[in-house]
């Protein structure tokens, strides 16, 4: 049975649809990450994650999702990660990486990790062709709305919104803010969705309540197109018309590699509009070390921001640099380069950048650590902070 835009009474047909279909295998998502909170959110934030050919960014995109979002938005929001590939040493070490990048989160209630077993999922095999698909074409977008689908099923209860992502994303700053004033805007209007990004699944926004409806919506036609193409269709269902947009979009997708074959796949959301923040400014702050320095090299170079350098020896596991800010800031941006003007030399081949907070009773220390990112080509620059807050912070590199 097909759904036609043009169809009267869409929801009555699609009840009667739910009635007559089988029963669906009883999902058995589970908690391996974090505990769900105690009192209802205003939002859920909700992440699929399967492995990329390319290389995963899911740990950019939760940085980017708590970096851009004050401690006051914080308390508002929960972020709900469905990992949902079936290979278990790549689910091990996500939970592990997860578990240890995101400790404060996962103690606040504010960030929580599922998966759900392949017996909950239905049958991918004989499933329907469209336009001479090939069969692993048309299993990775069925297996993706089962994904979905399963994640909404467990963010139900827990907020009164629920915002769909995907794994791949930054976000841009006060974001959460924005889509609170959206929705108290909207409250007296009828939607389906709020769109705050034009690209595929990322950027929309639901009533929870609405969620048990999608989810069904998605398992009954999980083989018939991608997720967001039936998300037009659900409209159709809940007498949305046309698609509900606000800009500037609030998501950019930062992966140029699609999950499908990790084909080249450039989207990008031109809606999207990055802060300017302006030149480097340094506060003033302390730096320490444990390289090998020697006696005519400056430690105050590695952090000023005139023309001198800094260089050590040799650099090795366990080694640090870690400037301690000498009151509380508010960053934007966290730039660290390293090597000369000759490209590709003397660049730190390996090491990342963490952002400490809760300095108790200590000088260059912290008690916990956020892992900022990983240098590339020797340098890291992360401009989508959010105001965070340092209180006599610790950003170090390894």
């Amino acid at each position: 049975m097909q759904i036609n835009p043009g169809r009267t009474k869409h929801l009555e047909t699609f009840e009667l649809m739910q009635k007559n279909s089988e029963p669906l295998k009883k999902v058995n998502s589970r908690i391996v990450i974090g505990f769900p909170p105690v009192e209802k959110k205003l939002l859920t934030i909700g992440i699929a994650s399967v492995q990329h050919p390319q290389g995963s960014y899911l740990l950019a995109t939760l940085q980017s999702l708590f970096f851009a979002s004050s401690s006051s938005e914080r308390k508002h929001f929960i972020v709900l990660v469905h990992l949902a590939d079936p290979d278990p040493k790549w689910l091990s070490q996500m939970i592990s990486n997860i578990s240890t990048l995101f400790k404060p989160y996962i103690q606040a209630r504010q960030l929580v990790v599922i998966n759900t077993p392949l017996k909950s999922y239905l049958s991918l095999k004989d499933l329907k062709k469209n336009f001479n698909d090939i069969p692993a074409y048309v299993a990775f977008p069925s297996k993706q709305n089962m994904d979905y689908a399963f994640l909404m099923n467990f963010a139900t209860n827990h907020s009164d919104y629920f915002l769909m992502i995907e794994d791949d994303v930054k976000c841009a700053p006060g974001f959460v803010t924005q889509i609170a004033t959206t929705v108290s805007a909207w409250e007296n209007k009828h939607w389906v969705t709020l769109e705050f990004s034009q690209l595929g699944f990322i950027g929309k926004l639901f009533h929870a309540r609405d969620l048990p409806r999608f989810v069904h919506f998605l398992l009954l036609f999980h083989q018939e197109m991608p997720g967001d193409c039936l998300l037009s269709h659900f409209h159709d269902l809940l007498m949305q018309e046309p698609r509900i947009h606000f800009f500037p979009s609030l998501f950019q997708h930062i992966d140029n590699y699609s999950s499908f074959e990790g084909k080249f796949n450039s989207l990008e959301d031109k809606e999207f509009k990055e802060n300017d923040i302006g030149s480097p400014s340094n506060p003033a702050a302390s730096i320490y070390t444990n390289l090998n320095v020697p006696h005519d090299s400056v430690l105050i170079n590695a952090y000023s921001l005139d023309r001198n350098f800094f260089y050590a020896k040799s650099a090795e596991a366990g080694s640090h640099l870690t400037v301690v800010l000498d009151i509380p800031a508010e960053v934007f941006r966290v730039q660290v380069l390293t090597g000369s003007d000759l490209k590709g030399k003397n660049w730190l081949k390996e090491g990342h950048v963490e952002l400490g907070f809760d300095c108790t009773n200590r000088i260059n220390d912290c008690d916990d650590y956020i892992l900022l990112g990983l240098l590339v080509n020797g340098s890291l620059n992360k401009q989508s902070l959010g105001r965070y807050e340092l209180i006599q912070g610790v950003p170090r590199v390894f």
